[in-house]
């Protein structure tokens, strides 16, 4: 048995704290992982609100690391005592996204996080986990492809950012945008991903980046991260004006997960520029643009999911450019919390009063 958060209906505001959860038995082809460190995302509270699909009662948690505790039959490359970074996208290796080269569009194991439970509570309940992971557990049971083994000496709660906040954000921009130097970037919202994604275009050589955020609480966290400088939605048209001198950025991110954050990422563009949307919205929240704009504007809408990472290759990258004090991992981290504290770590990620919280298993 083990601790547990568990959500049981789309819209509860509180989450059952559970100490008497049990994952399945590990099959030939996957791995228990003890969890040591998971992150409070924005994606898991969207899990609760239903924004992001889940089959229920649901696990929360998708953002993790730990150690391995047992390995499959068949399972090769990882053992017992390995460190490792969940991976909520793991690639199957055989159909035609992964073969394409394009991984973090592989659905084989998502799809069957909705028919296969990957827990059970102590009245017997079958359970299944957020995104085929839920980290906000002590263990979980995953497929080999979804954990990425990484050195011993990377403090476990870097490693589970590693997992989802840091890839999808600085991945956003050397993977699906490809930065170049010298660029005008505009990043719309400085939560954790954001300002992931502001980290990611300083690495890249960014001449401006411009942080946009209605809370002016988070513009001198912002520029602590790379922005050269920060707006609101009102005195953006004048920002944009004095850096681009109205003609737009090149490059503009969306990671809010709205559409009139959309709105606003295509209206801060420049013509011949780059949109691209990394936060994840509604099913319902439709965006819309004219096909004249479309066509003459000439601006590309370029959708980033995970970051268009491939962990394996991305979450080394990643770690050498932290060794090398370009990553700043500590600071995105507003608290470490116990596993008692989630619900209050849920009510603070709502209010938008912290950047990472991230719980640390004893």
């Amino acid at each position: 048995m083990a601790r547990a958060a568990v959500l049981h209906a789309v819209g509860d505001k509180e989450l059952d704290l559970r100490d008497d959860v049990s994952t399945i038995d590990p099959g030939p082809d996957q791995v228990k992982v003890k969890i040591k460190a998971t992150g409070v995302c924005h994606s898991d509270l969207s899990t609760m609100t239903g924004v992001l699909p889940s089959a229920m009662p649901t696990v929360i948690g998708h953002e993790g690391a730990g150690v391995v505790a047992e390995v499959g039959d068949r399972v090769t490359g990882v053992r017992p005592g390995d460190h490792v970074v969940v991976n909520w996208t793991p690639d199957c290796g055989e159909c035609a996204e992964c073969l394409r080269g394009e991984p973090y569009l592989c659905m084989t194991y998502l799809a069957q996080s909705f028919s296969e439970p990957g827990f059970t509570l102590g009245d017997g309940t079958p359970a299944f986990g957020m995104a085929g992971t839920g980290t906000w557990a002590e263990e979980i049971v995953l497929p080999r492809r979804g954990v990425i083994k990484i050195a011993e000496d990377i403090p476990f709660e870097y490693a589970a950012l590693l997992g989802c906040g840091i890839p999808t954000g600085v991945g956003a921009v050397i993977n699906t945008a490809k930065v170049t130097p010298g660029s005008k970037v505009a990043v719309v919202g400085a939560g954790g991903v954001g300002l992931s994604v502001i980290q990611g275009a300083r690495i890249a050589g960014a001449s401006t980046i411009l942080a946009i955020d209605p809370n002016e609480a988070k513009h001198p966290i912002a520029k602590q991260f790379g922005a050269t400088h920060t707006a609101t939605l009102d005195d953006l048209e004048q920002t944009k004006g004095l850096l681009t001198g109205g003609a737009g950025f090149d490059y503009t991110f969306e990671v809010v997960g709205k559409s009139a954050a959309i709105t606003t990422a295509w209206n801060t563009t420049r013509r011949g520029g780059d949109v691209i949307v990394v936060g994840a919205g509604a099913a319902d929240d439709d965006w819309s643009q004219t096909a004249f704009a479309l066509l003459f504007d000439g601006k590309s809408l370029k959708p980033s999911l995970y970051g268009g990472c491939d962990l394996k290759r991305d979450i080394p990258l990643f770690v050498d450019l932290w060794r090398a004090g370009k990553l700043d991992i500590e600071s995105l981290i507003s608290r470490r919390i116990g596993f008692e504290d989630l619900n209050d770590a849920v009510r603070a990620l709502t209010n938008g009063e912290v950047i990472r919280q991230v719980v640390v298993f004893d």
